[in-house]
């Protein structure tokens, strides 16, 4: 029965110290070969808080591990240089992402997107913007959404 260790760790900082360190001991892996292959699946989260999933056989000592991404609206923040989203998302407006942003943030979340393209998992991405006060594109997301339905950044999705 393989062991799993489930931690939040800093994206591309992760240590041996605690979450992961006292966890992984016991079992006898290398700690640091774990450490190093967390910090390089997560480096392009640095500054964000990464769900890591670190699966052990415990006979042969060899490890997998599987990292989970940060929410849609901390990939957003982070790509508007904003801490926190609106307190009054519909009165009052943080920032302004670019539709390449926020198709970089929906290939960053690509897997847990519900959408069948990269045009609808865009979509979405503009979605979580409307909730946490962020504009698109200088407008307001539902409006950007409709462009693209009506193709107006089809040559950004080709």
């Amino acid at each position: 029965m393989a062991e799993k260790v489930e931690a939040l760790v800093d994206g591309g900082k992760a240590s041996a110290g605690p979450p992961l360190g006292p966890a992984l001991g016991p079992l006898g892996v290398n700690i640091m070969q774990v450490i190093n292959t967390i910090n390089e699946k997560t480096k392009n989260f640095v500054g964000m808080k990464v769900p890591v999933k670190v699966i052990i056989d415990p006979k042969t000592k060899n490890f997998q591990i599987e990292v989970g991404t940060p929410p849609a609206a901390s990939l957003i923040l982070k790509e508007i240089g904003s801490e926190k989203g609106s307190g009054a998302p519909s009165t009052h407006k943080i920032g302004n992402l670019s539709i390449d942003q926020a198709i970089k943030v929906a290939k960053m979340k690509d897997q847990n997107l519900l959408g069948k393209d990269l045009k609808k998992k865009t979509k979405e991405i503009i979605g979580t913007c409307v909730s946490i006060g962020v504009n698109v594109e200088g407008k307001k997301p539902r409006e950007i959404q409709k462009a693209i339905d009506e193709g107006k950044f089809d040559e950004k999705f080709s």
